[in-house]
């Protein structure tokens, strides 16, 4: 891993030139002399190198070649996995710069310069990284390499890299928030880092605390949250440039709870471990915002963050609780472990009834139900308004961040209707078990409100190293924000 990595030239770059497999050598750029050319024949020839998906090759002095397996294959996606497994070379052969000579072979293949640069920095910047903010005295891992100085020969190509590093900082950035322990990161320490986030990029940032929460009759934030020593809050995030153009006003909501652990409906059989990545949610939005602030869109975006912790105590809510909600529904508690849905609510409403935007989009580790569903292909999502499910299909589209739509009928909400309360917060049967939460939540949207809420549950973190992530968080949600807003 570098300690930074950024965009910039070098006369002593290594030059990187692209190789295809099934194809007796690569291409050299126009205008190189026949000892490139050469040279570049050499290294394909090299015994074991077939030019596969990520295969990286010393070409002589000051060259490498970078495989991207069959050329009528390759997808922008692949693009990603080229760049991370291309920085993870450069980091074990020490090379301190590079220069992408990959124009003329991306174009041969029809892919736009912009869009393949965006993803091969993308997959530098995120296979990059890992989680080592916490070693200590007895690590066994190597210290960080030095400074990674990444450029390209033609311009398009340059302009898509320098977007896709930028997003990749952006998507670490959360990656590095979701990894910190619930002894550090409490919704006191969330709210902190907001207001640091604020205070480099120009946004403006506030916090409803505890009393203020009560007062506002946040229920679903105040009871899930009451029984820890760290009390919530919710976390306001401002992106309000004057070059905001349109009457767009965009919310980002993002369930933030610090750690889970199910509180009286308590999580069995090592189920509790990990749980310090339920605040995905809210550390994709921070990631985005850190994106959207540092790209200067000209829209106006504001993230809501209600941060909590689940525990166990003599003041904890209970299963059998009726609480009321910030919209003023009635919740009867059937789980304490369906507590996301409890702060997101009120988040939620809030966000609806202060800001009156024109959009609101929810992310959330919210059910397990749709990692049965889905598994860790895809996000599941679900809308209310078509212009803004094309907005959000678009975005994924863009950004390599899958969604997958499921549907939300009025026999769904029903299905959450309470004998006792105005609903409860989980059925007891298992049927429609993803869509109980979107259900749910729905009851705290205004109608006509354009609403998409997406479930990153199983897409939130990975348990063992791939392509392109380490084993730990993935930041999944921080590209198809930025995507959403951006367009």
């Amino acid at each position: 891993m570098h300690s930074t990595i950024v965009r910039a030239t070098s006369r002593s770059a290594t030059i990187v030139h692209a190789a295809f497999s099934g194809e007796r050598g690569p291409r050299p750029a126009p205008g190189s002399t026949k000892s490139v050319a050469t040279a570049l024949a050499d290294a394909a020839a090299t015994p074991g190198f077939r030019g596969e998906l990520g295969e990286v090759v010393s070409a002589g002095a000051g060259r490498l070649l970078l495989g991207l397996g069959k050329r009528d294959e390759l997808h922008t996606a692949d693009l990603r996995t080229a760049g991370a497994k291309l920085v993870r070379a450069a980091e074990r052969m020490r090379i301190g710069s590079l220069r992408l000579d990959l124009a003329a072979a991306l174009g041969d293949a029809g892919h736009d310069l912009r869009t393949a640069g965006r993803a091969i920095g993308e997959g530098i910047a995120i296979g990059d990284w890992r989680v080592d903010a916490f070693d200590g005295a007895a690590t066994n891992r190597a210290p960080r390499s030095g400074r990674l100085a990444v450029d390209a020969a033609e311009d398009h190509l340059r302009a898509g890299l320098e977007r896709g590093l930028a997003l990749g900082a952006s998507v670490n950035y959360a990656r590095g928030l979701a990894a910190t322990p619930p002894n550090i990161c409490t919704p006191a320490w969330v709210a902190q880092e907001a207001r640091k986030l604020a205070r480099r990029t120009g946004m403006s940032c506030r916090v409803i605390g505890y009393a203020d929460a009560k007062r506002l009759g946040m229920g679903g934030l105040v009871n899930v949250g009451r029984a820890s020593a760290n009390k919530p809050c919710l976390v306001i995030l401002e992106h309000k440039p004057r070059s905001a153009k349109g009457r767009d006003r965009i919310a980002l909501v993002g369930k933030t709870l610090t750690y889970d652990t199910g509180g009286y409906s308590l999580k069995v059989n090592n189920g509790m471990k990990g749980m310090k990545y339920d605040k995905c949610g809210g550390t994709a939005v921070l990631g985005a915002m850190h994106a959207i602030a540092n790209a200067k869109l000209p829209v106006h975006v504001t993230a809501f963050l209600p941060a909590a912790e689940n525990m166990v105590a003599g003041d904890a809510y209970r299963p059998d609780d009726i609480i009321t909600m910030h919209n003023g529904v009635s919740v009867e508690v059937t789980n304490t472990d369906a507590e996301g849905r409890l702060v997101l609510a009120d988040a939620l409403s809030y966000a609806i009834r202060s800001l009156k935007p024109t959009a609101v989009v929810d992310l959330a580790t919210l059910t397990g139900g749709v990692v049965v569903a889905l598994g860790s292909f895809s996000a599941g999502y679900f809308c209310n308004d078509p212009a803004l499910r094309g907005r959000v299909e678009g975005a994924a589209e863009r950004s390599g961040e899958r969604v997958w739509q499921l549907p939300l009928w009025r026999e769904h909400r029903e299905f959450m209707r309470s004998t006792h309360a105005d609903i409860v917060n989980s059925n007891a049967k298992r049927e429609a078990h993803p869509i109980q939460g979107a259900a749910f939540l729905s009851y705290f949207v205004d109608e006509g409100m354009p609403w998409a809420h997406i479930d990153i549950a199983g897409v939130s973190a990975v348990d063992s190293p791939g392509d392109i992530y380490v084993t730990g968080p993935t930041g999944y949600g921080v590209r198809l924000l930025f995507d959403l807003v951006a367009e």
